[in-house]
């Protein structure tokens, strides 16, 4: 987890990942205070994390931001807490880049740069957060996300205008590579070159665990891999369903109503008659005339019709007003004059003129209100549940944006309000092992881990009937590990496998040394009494290394680093043992003769160029703007947010 962290934001291309594919809404609506920021020409104070040129960060600045970056993590990675997010560099990653926004702002308008108001209200009309029903900006949603997340307009613009800055700036730089196709032919080459050796794995399990742990060693164990036994951040969310069954008593149509409908609609429910018409719509009227003489005169009316290049056309069961509103009037008093089998026209069509048989006539008897009552009840039954959901869904949304609390909320709308256990972002109950996560909480779960204690309720949709759930964050339980008393079991079995694990390195350490002397690897195993080594050749291109959908695998990425005839070790996956990996032969490759290859790597090479060029003129942006931290002050916050100075009860 902590190397998924370490990509995504301590990266290379962390920083124009940053600004050319984060989207303003994340940033702009995520934080109470957008610009986390403060001018002054004052010097590093002692609670100023870092300055840029004439604007300071504070600590509430940079925890306001941290919070943003780690709600966007956790909507790929629910899992996600926060004391892993600062273990993983977090919390420098995004330091970096505030520091980096504000010094690419401020250097572009120090070189006489302007981002235009019309730009910034193009962007702001852009995001999909703040579009209504009819995918335009919406007003009055961007006023209530202004009050929810006490922000000011001028706050969100300065935003949106620092990221436009920094587009300015960094777009011609990435886009600026240039590689010479000579340059990209040794990197080719390299792609395929081959290499062949051997891997030996020393597996723990075969090794000693000695004796029974004592209790000093449980606990001075316990204490160095708290991470281990610690149970993640946790939260208790108080929530409220509103569902169709919920509001039985006022989506239930009353007899008069239902009458009402019957009523209203009884040309529905009255006789009628159904025909199943084939017809030839012909444009001429005097070939449509000689068509419909053919067809009276024996030919059948499909087979007349493909004679003279047209397609005729099935119409099942259709009423005689919907056949008019198809055809026209006089077609459909045709059609529907005429006998079962009978040919009809040609008559006047909305296009042209038709020439029609009638295959089949249906006789449909009229329908009383009590055999119409159940369709009817059904119909209205719909309609009363979208209008009562609706109803329910305004008043709350109303309510909510007049800074009415949850409790308000139920009482005043006479809800049931329910809570949950301690739960995780998974939905899982730590405290109770036998629970499983209930799918019917993962969207109150989802927005309850996506909330700041101190939040306004929010509504979430729970199924695709229109039932929704408010859903209030009640408190949250941060990360802490569980007391030794209760994992004692799982402490002593953990000390066990590391003992097995560093006697597995010790007999790979003695191995490794025996090889690297010349010692061929199964009598350098045997010589360092290394239990149940298994040897097997290992081998492969070097541009089979990051075609492994499931990432590059570390054994064959020491085996292309190492030199001829080399050999290193290293852990296996999931502390299984150590490996050690022997490099017998080198086969160089030539892509000269590969044109389709050449190309791909001049591209790659340039993209690569272009990030680096990036973030060397960022660098030399910083220098210039002058950038400082205070290294003092961010570790405490770092120390802070992982919460080793406050209580995780």
């Amino acid at each position: 987890m902590l190397g998924f962290f370490r990509r995504i934001i301590n990266s290379k291309a962390g920083l124009v990942i940053t600004f050319l594919t984060l989207g303003v809404i994340a940033i702009a609506f995520a934080a109470g205070d957008v610009t986390g920021l403060a001018s002054g020409s004052g010097g590093m104070t002692k609670t100023t994390v870092a300055r840029v040129g004439r604007v300071a960060i504070g600590e509430a600045q940079l925890k306001q931001r941290v919070g943003d970056q780690l709600n966007q993590l956790r909507q790929e990675n629910p899992t996600v807490d926060m004391p892993a997010f600062v273990a993983g560099g977090g919390v420098e990653g995004v330091l970096d880049q505030l520091l980096t926004g504000i010094a690419l702002e401020q250097f572009g308008q120090d070189q006489g740069m302007a981002v235009s108001r019309a730009l910034v209200g193009s962007e702001l009309q852009g995001i999909p957060a703040l579009q209504g029903p009819s995918g335009k900006f919406d007003q009055k949603i961007y006023e209530r996300v202004l009050q929810q997340r006490r922000m000011t307009d001028a706050q969100v613009q300065g935003e949106i205008a620092q990221q436009a800055m920094a587009r300015f700036l960094l777009a011609p730089t990435i886009g600026a590579a240039q590689m010479p196709a000579s340059f990209s032919l040794p990197y080719a080459s390299l792609l395929l070159e081959r290499r062949s050796g051997q891997i030996a794995l020393l597996p723990a399990a075969a090794m000693p665990t000695g004796p029974a742990p004592t209790d000093a060693e449980l606990q001075a164990f316990y204490k160095n891999n708290a991470a281990r036994y610690t149970v993640p951040e946790r939260r208790v969310i108080r929530y409220a369903r509103v569902t169709p069954d919920s509001l039985k008593a006022q989506i239930q149509p009353s007899e008069a109503e239902i009458a009402a409908a019957y009523n209203k609609d009884r040309a529905k429910y009255a006789a009628k008659e159904k025909r199943t018409i084939t017809q030839v719509v012909v444009l001429d009227q005097k070939a449509a005339e000689a068509l419909a003489a053919k067809v009276k005169g024996g030919a059948p009316i499909a087979d007349a019709a493909r004679a003279a290049g047209l397609e005729p056309r099935t119409i099942n069961t259709v009423e005689k007003s919907a056949y008019a509103a198809q055809t026209s009037p006089a077609a459909a008093d045709a059609v529907f004059g005429a006998a079962k089998g009978a040919t009809v026209g040609p008559a006047k069509g909305a296009v042209g003129f038709v020439v029609a048989r009638v295959d089949a006539v249906e006789q449909v008897a009229a329908k009383s209100l009590a055999e119409a009552r159940e369709e009817i009840a059904k119909a209205l039954t719909q309609q009363k549940t979208v209008a009562a959901l609706g109803a329910v869904h305004d008043k709350l949304d109303d309510a909510i944006a007049n800074n009415a609390n949850f409790a308000e909320l139920v009482g005043d709308n006479k809800l049931t309000a329910q809570s949950t256990p301690a739960l995780t972002a998974t939905g899982l109950n730590p405290d109770d092992p036998a629970s499983k996560p209930d799918p019917a909480l993962a969207e109150i779960i989802k927005a309850a881990f996506a909330a700041e204690e101190g939040d306004a309720p929010v509504m979430v949709q729970t199924a695709p009937d229109g039932s929704f759930a408010l859903v209030a964050l009640d408190r949250i339980v941060h990360a802490a590990p569980r007391p030794l008393a209760q994992v004692r079991e799982a402490v002593v079995k953990d000390v066990q496998a590391d003992r097995a694990r560093k006697a597995a390195r010790a007999a790979a350490a003695a191995a490794l040394a025996k090889v690297q002397k010349g010692t061929p690897l199964a009598q350098a195993l045997n010589e360092a009494g290394a239990k149940g080594a298994k040897i097997q050749p290992i081998g492969a291109v070097r541009g089979q290394l990051a075609s492994n959908p499931r990432g590059v695998d570390p054994a064959l990425a020491m085996l292309f680093s190492l030199p001829g005839g080399g050999a290193r070790m290293l852990e296996a996956p999931g502390g299984a043992g150590w490996l050690i990996v022997k490099l017998d032969t080198i086969v160089a490759g030539d892509a000269a003769s590969m044109p389709p290859l050449l190309a791909s790597t001049r591209r790659d090479l340039g993209r690569l160029v272009g990030r680096e060029y990036a973030e060397q003129f960022t660098n030399a942006v910083k220098a210039e703007v002058k950038v400082t931290r205070n290294a003092a002050e961010l570790a405490r916050i770092k120390a802070d947010l992982s919460g080793k100075d406050a209580s995780n009860q």
